[in-house]
Formats: C-alpha cells, structure tokens, sequence
C-alpha cells in the first residue's frame, strides 16, 4: 500500500483510512483505488478493526477521477479501459461489503467517484459546506460504475434528474435525498462522528456484521415465505449465539455487554425499558 492511503487504528479498534492526495483533491487514480482496494482489504483481515471511518485530506473529501489519469486513458484500448473501470468496480463493492460498519466522514466536496464512496458507507456525515456532483454526462460518459450503490442510496427518480443534468447539490440536498445522514458545521463534523462510532461500538460486533447482510439480503428477496425462513432462522441463530447471550444477560443484569468499554460513565447508567427483539 501506497501513501495516497493511510490507515491509523485506535485502541478500540476503530481504523481511520485517509484519501492523501489533498494537492489533487483525494481525486482518484489507479494508484489510489488500489491503495483504498488493499487497505479496505487490510482492515477486513484485522480482528480487531471493529469500526471504519473513511475521509480525505485537505479541502475536499474526494474530487472522482483524477484528469490526468483521465488523459492517460484517451490513448488505452477498449480492453485496457474495462479493466481500469473494473479496478474501480471491485473497490466500490469491497467498500460497500465490507464486514465492519463504514462511517464516511465527508470533509468537503465529493463529485462522481466520491459519491460512490459516500454511497457505499453505512452512515455519512458531511460539513454542511460541502458540494456534490455526478458530472459525467458533460465528459460524454455516464457513472456506470458507481450506479448501483447512487441509486440504491437516493433511489431512481431522483438519480435521473441528477445523472441527466449533471448539477451540483449541497449538503443540505445531499441529506435530503438520503446520500448524507447528517450535514453538520465543520467545527461540529468530529463530535459527529465520533458519536456515530460510539454507537457503533455499543452493539455486538457479530451482530453488527449480521445486519449488514441482512439488509443486502433483505433488498434481494420478494418472496414472503423465503424471507420469514431466513430472517426467523437468522434471528434464532444470533440468540443463540454467546454475543446473543451475553446480550441480553447484560440488558437482564442492568451492566454492559462485555464488547462496551466499561469504563464509560454512560455505560454503566441503569438501561432503559425495552421491548424485546423482532
């Protein structure tokens, strides 16, 4: 792995990986989404990564393809293209599959491959000054790689108008459609995430692995009997597990479940009332 990514993980295993190109603004090259590829890669492999905040240096959170790397594909063949754009393809789905919970820290601005990033995070939070953008239309060529994870996260309607026009939308927008969870002023963007990793780190790293499947798993299926099988079965599984237990034995004895840090004052607060599971 290159310097265009750094990755810096922290005693409760949350891993911070950093877009390091801030004079290009985060924009990507081959280089970089083979960094991003391998530390998304690193970081799954690491037992101990429970949490993954993805962000950019400098101004902007990521600019999409890197013009010059864009230049340098004019003169590549048709083959030499597909695999460039595979390249791409393959590090947006390990992004979006990625076993632990993807926090997208948005720092600023995000056009065409930077949305994508953004798309494929489980939370995104943005500085209410940041900018977006899906300009391919005005280069003569459409965010092919990146659709799946746009439109699932803004759905198709509105993916129309903003793949077709090509226009700029801020924070505010972006939160609106449901690319963003939150836009918040750049001195609150930290105290934001680290509210959001807080909360991750609360719920069993089993289980959160398991609900991010089930949502994938969840979008795939139509029929009603296959769906009540495996989401029951699912639930049974996870009860029964010993995270499963240790959960509810914790809920039960009014503590925390062994994978919160203890030493937390809001952690050893008495739980509220709950209904149970479903």
């Amino acid at each position: 792995m290159t310097d265009v990514v750094s990755t810096s993980i922290d005693a409760r295993g949350v891993a911070t990986l950093t877009l390091k190109r801030p004079e290009k603004h985060n924009a990507l090259d081959q280089t970089t989404v083979r960094a991003l590829h391998d530390a998304l890669a690193a970081v799954e492999a690491d037992p101990n990564v429970r949490v993954v905040v993805l962000t950019g240096a400098g101004a902007s959170f990521c600019a999409g393809a890197d013009i010059a790397h864009m230049r340098t594909m004019l003169h590549a063949s048709e083959a030499e293209n597909v695999a460039d754009a595979r390249l791409l393809a393959d590090c947006l789905h390990r992004l979006d599959t990625l076993e632990r919970p993807v926090v997208a820290r948005i720092n600023g601005n995000a056009f065409g491959g930077g949305v994508g990033l953004v798309a494929c995070a489980d939370v995104a939070i943005a500085v209410e000054t940041a900018c977006f953008a899906l300009t391919e239309v005005r280069l003569g060529i459409v965010p092919a790689t990146i659709s799946p994870y746009v439109i699932a996260a803004i759905g198709a309607r509105a993916a129309r108008r903003l793949f077709l026009t090509a226009e700029r939308f801020d924070a505010r927008e972006a939160q609106r459609l449901g690319l963003v969870h939150a836009a918040v002023p750049a001195p609150a963007l930290d105290a934001a995430i680290a509210a959001q990793v807080d909360a991750l780190l609360k719920g069993g790293p089993r289980a959160i692995r398991a609900a991010k499947r089930l949502v994938r798993r969840v979008g795939t299926i139509m029929e009603h009997d296959t769906l009540a099988a495996e989401t029951a079965e699912l639930l049974a599984r996870l009860r029964a597990s010993p995270e499963g237990k240790e959960g509810l034995s914790a809920f039960l004895e009014r503590r925390a479940p062994g994978w919160v840090d203890a030493s937390s004052p809001a952690d050893r607060a008495p739980h509220a009332t709950r209904k149970g599971s479903s």
